[in-house]
C-alpha cells in the first residue's frame, strides 16, 4: 500500500507546480500526488490533469469527492464546471467524469465524515462573503458545517497575512505567491499545517490566491476505508 505525506501531526509542504505528472490507469489523466494511502483506492489528495477528450469510466465515491477546478472545464453527467467551480460529492455517490476541451483539478478523497450526506456546487464567484481582515482583500466562504471551514480568500501584495489554527490547516496556492517557514510558495504549491501551527505567510508583489480549509486534517468520524 502506499503511503505519502500520511503523517498528519508534522507541517507537510509539497511544491506540485514543480512535480512530473504521473499517468493514472485512463489514457490522458494524470496526477500529482500530495498525500497518499492507498493504491488506486486511496484517501488522497491530489492534483489531476485530464487531457482533452480523456474521462474516467463510471465510479463510486464510497468515501466522498471534493475537487475545485483549477483550469479549463471539468464534466459529468450532471454537467460542465468551468475554472473556479467547487464541488462536493458525498459518500456513496458516483459518476463518469472527463473533459471535452480538458482540464485540472485539485481533489481530494475519502475524507469526507461518513454523515456528510449533502452535495454541494458552487459555480466561480458563488459564496458567502466574509468580512476582510488584515491582509486579506477579499474572502469568499465556499463550505461551512460546524465541522471543516472552506474559502477562498485574495490576499493583498507584500502583506502579512496569519491564521490561528486550533484545529487543522490546509491551503493550496492558486496564483501569486507568499513566504510561509523560509520557504517560497507558488501556484500549485500544497501546505497543511497540523493543529497548533498558527499560520503566518509574507505575501509577494502580486498578492496571492489561496484554497483554505480549516478543520480536522483527519475527522475523527471519517468514512471508513
Amino acid at each position: 500500500m502506499m503511503r505519502l505525506n500520511d503523517n498528519l501531526t508534522v507541517r507537510t509542504v509539497v511544491h506540485a507546480g514543480g512535480m512530473e505528472w504521473v499517468p493514472s490507469p485512463s489514457p490522458g489523466v494524470d496526477r500529482r500526488m500530495l498525500s497518499r494511502i492507498g493504491d488506486e483506492k486511496a484517501r488522497a489528495t491530489s492534483i489531476v490533469r485530464y487531457a482533452a477528450g480523456s474521462r474516467f469510466p463510471t465510479h463510486r465515491h464510497p468515501g466522498g469527492e471534493e475537487f475545485l477546478v483549477l483550469e479549463g472545464v471539468f464534466q459529468d453527467e450532471t454537467g460542465d464546471f468551468p475554472a473556479g467551480t467547487y464541488v462536493r460529492n458525498p459518500p456513496g455517490s458516483g459518476h463518469a467524469p472527463g473533459s471535452a476541451p480538458g482540464c485540472v483539478i485539485f481533489v481530494k478523497l475519502w475524507q469526507f465524515r461518513a454523515t456528510d450526506a449533502e452535495r454541494v456546487v458552487r459555480q466561480p464567484g458563488e459564496g458567502e462573503a466574509l468580512p476582510a481582515r488584515p491582509g486579506v482583500e477579499r474572502a469568499l466562504r465556499l463550505f461551512a458545517d460546524g465541522h471543516e471551514d472552506v474559502r477562498l480568500e485574495d490576499w493583498r501584495a507584500d502583506a502579512e497575512v496569519s491564521l490561528s489554527n486550533p484545529d487543522g490547516l490546509e491551503l493550496l496556492v492558486l496564483s501569486g505567491g507568499f513566504m510561509e517557514g523560509g520557504e517560497m510558495f507558488r501556484p500549485q504549491s500544497w501546505l497543511r499545517l497540523p493543529a497548533g501551527q498558527d499560520l503566518v505567510v509574507h505575501t509577494g508583489g502580486q498578492g496571492a490566491r489561496v484554497w483554505l480549509k480549516a478543520g480536522p486534517l483527519l475527522h475523527p468520524d471519517v468514512c471508513a476505508f
